[in-house]
């Protein structure tokens, strides 16, 4: 399905003063020793943008304080394209073009793979494995099929492999031991295969409203479905709150930043809804944490 115009109903950024949100950022560079450690994937050869410094928060909003070594601080880190980079489908043809689309505000530097694959509940559980990769703990790299049943890399990565039959899924030893990152990557398009919008609704937390925090995420599950993730929140002195939000689609196509459409990258919280472009909009009974 071919990403449709801006969606209606989008709330006003003007009230909350969001212009000041839209920056171009600091010069694209190559990563540093500590970022290819935080993210994997990258490489020298190709310059990143930090999300924090390249999209800063709207005049008067600062970013609520996170752990340092949260899911949440990670991604005020993820890496982002030079400005203007479209957003290209997993064939290499483009989709989108920032300064031409006004809902586009920046594309990560992450890889979406040859295959019509990493669509949205994919890249989404893409970034939260990532995350868990670069921190160590691969004991709790695991997700839920859209079956229910939990594929855990553990046992991947220990030659387990699945046969799925119908809703049936059993595990057996089908290949030798191997931790390696390629076969964690093999892991994913497992997971990416037989995961989606639905094993995302059903089996995840649901924080409060209130509670909202980056790496959060919103999701209607359904065939199709749709989900987007929470990448920052900033809040001003009248506890007013704004929030980036990204997104993969379908076809399978590049991560990237969302924009209200008008004055700058940063979505308010204050409504019932919350409302992005190209799908309905989301209500709070959505919102759910890994």
């Amino acid at each position: 399905m071919k990403p449709p115009g801006v969606g209606r109903g989008l709330l006003l950024t003007v009230l909350l003063g969001c212009a000041s949100g839209q920056a171009s950022g600091p010069e694209p560079r190559p990563p540093t020793h500590e970022e290819r450690a935080r993210y994997p994937w990258l490489t020298d050869a190709r310059p990143i943008r930090p999300l924090a410094e390249a999209l800063p928060p709207p005049g008067g909003f600062t970013r609520v304080p996170l752990e340092a070594d949260s899911f949440g601080a990670w991604l005020r880190g993820l890496p982002l394209r030079p400005a203007g980079a479209p957003v290209r489908d997993f064939r290499g043809q483009e989709l989108l073009v920032a300064g031409q689309h006004e809902a586009l505000a920046a594309v990560a530097e992450l890889d979406v793979g040859r295959v019509d694959l990493q669509q949205c509940a994919d890249l989404l559980i893409r970034l939260h494995a990532e995350w868990l990769w670069s921190r160590g703990q691969r004991e709790r790299i695991a997700y839920r099929f859209t079956s229910g049943d939990l594929a855990s890399w553990p046992r991947y990565a220990a030659g387990e492999r699945p046969r799925v039959v119908g809703s049936k899924v059993t595990w057996s030893q089908g290949a030798p031991a191997d931790d390696s990152r390629a076969a964690f990557q093999r892991y994913l398009t497992l997971v990416f295969t037989y995961a989606g919008t639905l094993s995302l609704a059903a089996g995840t937390q649901r924080p409060s409203r209130e509670d909202v925090r980056p790496g959060d995420f919103f999701v209607l599950g359904g065939s199709p479905g749709h989900t987007v993730m929470v990448l920052d929140v900033a809040r001003d002195a009248k506890g007013r709150r704004v929030a980036l939000i990204g997104q993969g689609f379908t076809p399978a196509q590049d991560f990237h930043v969302l924009s209200p459409g008008q004055g700058g990258p940063w979505f308010p919280l204050e409504g019932d809804l919350v409302a992005t472009p190209f799908w309905k909009p989301f209500p709070w009974s959505s919102l759910r944490r890994w």
